[in-house]
């Protein structure tokens, strides 16, 4: 019965999904037990909504991304439920500031987005080396340059995020938006494993609660509905272990179809 109350919330509209980086590859191990935003993808499509990937080299320069899915939003006259993960959500972010962008949207849905930077783009981008290797490696692989993960750093996010503060917080003042982060409080299973030394990195380095790649002060950008939950960097768009994407999402959109009169968290308490 939720689902068919929702479809019929959202009849007419369609649905833009927005990879962070690196999710064109992880998209392409579904075969092989690896979700990303599939499952997602596949029930909305069974609530007989349109469902497009945005065609983007996610390790492209924020700026440029953004400007292939504002293109996608005004190519269409449908409205578009705007899904970002990660860099997505960034990329999605600067794209509802593009002129006419905003008025073809219904809503936005930022997943686990670092707004304000990660220290691991910081610490990637401090190392030339490093860098270097990283810059090299996205080319080959056709997904961008190291320039999409200098976009990435504190120093970078910070900046671009006071720049815009003004047309952000217009945005959303007008516009249903719901920003979500999580925490990595245990790693029970191999999905969140992975990123269990750098969660435990990023605090040591002060950046406190994390999923191991985004701080979550980092994901809840100023304004919007903010939600809190556990689980690693892909906690709300893979599945495992105690883990629901699709159940995710559909409490994400039912906050974008009735959002709250004020902003404000809504986390899960930490477990002890």
């Amino acid at each position: 019965m939720p689902d068919i109350a929702l479809a019929a919330a959202l009849a007419g509209n369609r649905v833009l999904l927005c990879y962070g980086l690196l999710g064109e590859v992880m998209a392409r191990l579904r075969p092989v037990g690896m979700d990303y935003m599939g499952a997602q993808a596949d029930w909305l499509r069974s609530l007989g909504l349109p469902v497009a990937v945005v065609a983007l080299p996610t390790a492209a320069p924020v700026a440029a991304n953004a400007a292939r899915i504002a293109a996608e939003l005004t190519a269409d006259p449908r409205p578009a439920l705007v899904v970002g993960h990660s860099k997505g959500g960034l990329e999605a972010l600067a794209a509802l500031l593009h002129p006419g962008a905003a008025a073809q949207c219904r809503g936005f849905i930022a997943l686990q987005s670092p707004f304000f930077g990660s220290p691991v783009a910081d610490a990637v981008c401090g190392n030339r080396p490093l860098h270097r290797a990283a810059d090299q490696a996205l080319r080959q692989l056709g997904l961008g340059d190291g320039e999409g993960v200098r976009d990435l750093t504190t120093t970078s996010r910070r900046a671009w995020m006071a720049e815009h503060a003004a047309a952000i917080a217009a945005l959303t003042a007008s516009l249903p938006v719901v920003s979500a982060g999580t925490v990595l409080e245990r790693a029970e299973h191999w999905h969140d494993q992975v990123y269990a030394l750098t969660e435990r990195w990023m605090r040591q380095q002060g950046a406190g609660p994390n999923d191991g790649l985004v701080p979550l002060d980092s994901a809840l950008l100023p304004g919007a509905q903010q939600v809190v939950r556990r689980g690693g960097h892909r906690a709300l768009v893979g599945g495992g272990q105690d883990r629901d994407p699709v159940a995710a999402l559909r409490e994400l959109l039912a906050l974008v179809i009735r959002p709250s009169p004020q902003p404000a968290p809504v986390p899960h308490p930490p477990g002890r």
